[in-house]
């Protein structure tokens, strides 16, 4: 059995232990110590990383400090840390031998981060089920954010509200207790997270706002959180679903988007209290300016229509540059001549253009026909409906004209 040093100081961030056991696993290496502070992967919370160091033969701590500060050829990286029936295995990128002495540090950057995102969650999670009866039902810690799950939907004011509750907890700098009750003593607690769990249960509580039962490493006051921050939600199963923020990374979010809103108002020339009124003057500019460019459009495809002489009953154009909606509405504007059929190909423009995108339409043939003739003479894909059909071409420029000039050729003969 490991001794679990994180349990006696969640703060603490190096110690010194005895290796075990190493195996080899996949090229790399599976560590065991007599005791460890590196906490193991386990209650929605991510392993610890860090690094281990040889110190057999070296008993003073500057000859130790210099060993860890020169020495990275004798470093072993921790990336990974799993529990398996009592026994904990640090995953190493080399092999330390059964017996040697260690000392260990783990990224404490990391696991402070941890400490506040999980205190955080256990703060949420209380308030919620406390005030609305909700459960949570999903926990992630991932590396840039935090997700809870309740099994009940909540409004975005409800949340606010929550938030600012959870806030307050952190202001009064709440002292998190930790407890191993007896099996006894533990039918007489009302904690979240009622799950069968065997042997020793943890139970962490916050007074007045939590009480849990979790094997993770948690601040040792609330005030050490910092802040939360809700910074996303969306409906999911039946429920809701939170993005949070908590400490430090609550505020590299902050500073994140105070730089975006900073941009933006440097961009558009106004204070940045001022930049969302400006984005909303913005927007409507443009949908102005797309209305007035789409009229602009419509007049100059029926010009262009009106200014098509088909020859026979078959018409092909091709064009460069119209997007969808206008390719079309010029295949409809065309239709209206005495064509029976109209095939219209465009390009983007470019010499070295590859793909063409066409529209065809038919009065008196499927136009799905014209669509498999097309996608199997020039590589393409598409389809649609028998009176019209669209697709693209993958192909050169100059096969496109050729495949016209064959065309019109027909068509004159």
């Amino acid at each position: 059995m490991t001794k679990k040093l994180f349990y006696e100081d969640s703060f603490r961030q190096e110690f010194d232990a005895v290796v075990t056991e190493c195996k080899e696993q996949e090229g790399t290496y599976l560590i065991v110590l007599d005791q460890t502070v590196f906490f193991p992967e386990g209650g929605g919370q991510s392993a610890d990383t860090g690094m281990l160091w040889c110190t057999s033969g070296q008993n003073d701590q500057k000859t130790i400090t210099e060993s860890m500060c020169s020495r990275e050829e004798e470093t072993v990286h921790i990336t990974d840390v799993q529990e398996k029936n009592g026994q904990i295995y640090h995953k190493g990128d080399r092999p330390l031998e059964v017996g040697s002495n260690v000392h260990g540090k783990i990224d404490w950057t990391e696991r402070f981060s941890k400490m506040q995102q999980h205190t955080g969650e256990h703060i949420v999670s209380g308030l919620v089920n406390s005030i609305y009866g909700y459960h949570n039902v999903g926990f992630h810690l991932a590396k840039d954010y935090v997700t809870l799950d309740f099994d009940g939907a909540l409004t975005k004011k409800q949340l606010r509200e929550v938030e600012q509750k959870a806030n307050g907890a952190i202001a009064e700098n709440i002292p998190v207790e930790v407890a191993y009750p007896s099996h006894e003593e533990l039918k007489t607690i009302a904690y979240r997270s009622k799950i069968e769990i065997e042997g020793q249960v943890r139970i962490v509580t916050i007074p007045g706002y939590d009480i849990c039962a979790c094997c993770a490493p948690h601040v040792k006051q609330t005030g050490q959180i910092g802040m939360i921050k809700f910074v996303g939600m969306q409906n999911y199963k039946g429920g809701v679903r939170i993005t949070m923020q908590c400490g430090f990374r609550a505020l590299e979010d902050y500073n994140r988007k105070e730089a975006l809103v900073q941009k933006i108002s440097t961009s558009l020339s106004v204070k940045e209290d001022e930049a969302a009124d400006a984005v909303e003057r913005l927007k409507e500019e443009i949908y102005r300016l797309t209305n007035e460019k789409a009229a602009l459009m419509s007049q100059i495809l029926s010009y262009k229509a009106e200014n098509q002489n088909p020859v026979g009953r078959v018409l092909i154009v091709l064009e460069e540059e119209l997007d969808g909606v206008q390719m079309r509405e010029y295949v409809n504007l065309l239709m209206e001549k005495e064509v029976d059929t109209c095939i219209l190909v465009n390009g983007d423009g470019e010499a070295e253009c590859h793909e063409f995108k066409y529209v065809a339409a038919s009065k008196t043939e499927d136009a799905r026909k014209i669509a498999k003739w097309l996608n199997d003479r020039c590589h393409g894909r598409g389809g649609g409906k028998p009176d019209m059909v669209q697709g693209a071409l993958q192909t050169e420029r100059q096969e496109i004209e050729q495949l016209i000039r064959e065309i019109k050729a027909q068509v004159e003969d």
